[in-house]
């Protein structure tokens, strides 16, 4: 069996940290000699980093909210279009 990494890790500080982790675990998840027990570890560890990345999209997203409230309106815009007036 192939040596790896122990995939149980403590959570993520940052963004690019918690991507880097989810990569690891699909070359886990990829390789052929992994264990049942090996990939379900890493498939669990995954899902608890996803959802942990998906609370900082959503505090990103209510942040920049924020940002763009106008008046108390909150003033939305397209962001292609927002990026290429720049």
């Amino acid at each position: 069996m192939a040596t790896k990494k122990n995939e149980k890790a403590e959570p993520a500080s940052s963004f690019a940290e918690s991507t880097s982790q989810l990569e690891g675990i699909i070359e886990v998840l990829e390789n052929e000699e992994t264990s049942l027990e090996d990939a379900m570890k890493a498939f669990e560890n995954g899902i608890r980093i996803t959802r942990e990345v998906q609370k900082m999209l959503q505090q990103a997203e209510q942040k920049v909210a924020l940002l763009l409230e106008d008046d108390g309106e909150l003033v939305i815009e397209d962001f292609d279009e927002a990026a290429g007036s720049e």
